[in-house]
């Protein structure tokens, strides 16, 4: 009987130990999650301020109360930190993209609605998406991790093309993968001319819209 006790007291012992074990990486784990969090809004608070170009990891950490090492363990650069940025960029469309998916209008209203909307959020907040621009972040071709991204963002947009080409409204001269990443690559363009062009006009809304009539017309039937 005292060894039986003996042994379930040693199991009980056991249980306990590793239950706090498991607490105790799960809370490590909260705490880094907190800071890597901490580290991307104060970047891109930094950002908006002060130009991408301009903020120093110094100022980051400065800003943080954290060590240049602790920064580089969460990421390599400050360019990885707006790489995280460009993926939720990318989760944003792809959202966008599947909500026009369940709707019943016509192609063109469907596309200037989700390019007239993207572009209103990117408006709103140039300084962050100048930032993006200038370091590539949602550029597939300098960001490998970035062309999964993209890719499935193209691949819904293939959809939304494909619906319109079974409505007639659509042409079928082209390929259904061309005129996505035509429409796509347009897209792309005329953000990154607006973003770093200072002296032009700044109503991307108006480009925008512009480059999707623009692109209606070249795929009518």
């Amino acid at each position: 009987m005292p060894a039986m006790l003996a042994t379930r007291s040693s199991a009980a012992e056991t249980i306990h130990n590793n239950v706090d074990e498991k607490i105790e990486v799960g809370l490590r784990e909260r705490k880094k999650a907190r800071l890597r969090q901490q580290i991307i809004d104060t970047s891109i608070k930094l950002f908006r301020k002060r130009g991408y170009q301009a903020t120093r990891i110094d100022d980051i950490v400065q800003v943080l109360e954290i060590s240049q090492p602790t920064f580089f363990r969460y990421f390599p650069s400050k360019d990885a930190v707006l790489r995280e940025v460009g993926e939720r960029g990318y989760a944003c469309i792809c959202e966008r993209l599947r909500s026009e998916l369940s709707s019943k209008e016509r192609t063109g209203d469907r596309l200037r609605r989700l390019y007239v909307t993207m572009a209103r959020e990117v408006e709103a907040d140039r300084q962050l998406w100048q930032a993006v621009v200038l370091s590539g972040a949602m550029d597939p071709v300098r960001s490998a991790e970035l062309r999964g991204h993209e890719e499935a963002a193209v691949s819904l947009l293939r959809e939304i093309l494909t619906q319109g080409q079974k409505r007639g409204e659509v042409t079928r001269a082209f390929p259904i993968v061309h005129l996505a990443e035509f429409m796509e690559g347009l897209y792309s363009t005329v953000v990154r001319q607006w973003a770093v062009d200072l002296t032009g006009p700044h109503k991307l809304t108006d480009r925008v819209r512009s480059a999707v009539d623009f692109f209606m017309c070249g795929i009518r039937p």
